[in-house]
């Protein structure tokens, strides 16, 4: 039976905080349990068994479409497929370059970094954001400034961490 406003009840489509650890057991856990959104699933099982293979995190990935459709079981999945740990934010959460920086400097080795909401990031964060995803993102090094210790591998070649960009919009890109 469904709540409705006279049973006292709040009606909200966000998890209660008692609710949380029930809803993060409903969701599929892995690529096998989701159901729907193949060619999205077929591409993201792609890459992270090209990224197991090289022993690297996942390259950047963007997910974006309306509410509903599993962008954020999706970026669990990639996280939990890689054995690895899902951090989330949201765009309109960054409020400052500080912010993003306190979360990038608390990413784990090839940890999953989950923005939901990517679309609402201020734009001085924006810019901030882009040198990190070139410098510190997958199979990339920077002859500027080595990789945070958060982000090196035991190799010490590149960087550690994947970004999640999810988005309710699609991309535009200049020139698009």
């Amino acid at each position: 039976m469904a709540a409705t406003a006279d049973d006292g009840k709040m009606l909200s489509r966000v998890a209660a905080p008692e609710e949380a650890q029930f809803e993060r057991q409903l969701r599929p856990r892995t690529f096998e349990e989701y159901v729907g959104q193949e060619q999205a699933v077929s591409s993201l099982k792609i890459s992270v068994d090209a990224a197991k293979m090289r022993q690297e995190c996942v390259d950047h990935v963007l997910l974006y479409g309306p509410p509903g459709l599993g962008k954020t079981t999706l970026a669990g999945i990639l996280a939990n497929e890689m054995g690895t740990t899902l951090a989330t934010t949201s765009g309109p959460a960054i409020e400052r370059g500080a912010d993003l920086m306190g979360i990038l400097t608390n990413l784990g080795e090839k940890d999953v970094l989950f923005i939901d909401e990517v679309h609402r990031l201020p734009r001085a964060v924006e810019e901030l954001l882009y040198p990190a995803m070139e410098d510190f993102g997958p199979s990339h090094s920077s002859p500027r400034r080595p990789a945070p210790a958060c982000c090196r591998r035991p190799c010490a070649s590149a960087s550690a961490s994947s970004i999640t960009w999810i988005s309710t919009r699609k991309p535009s890109f200049p020139g698009s």
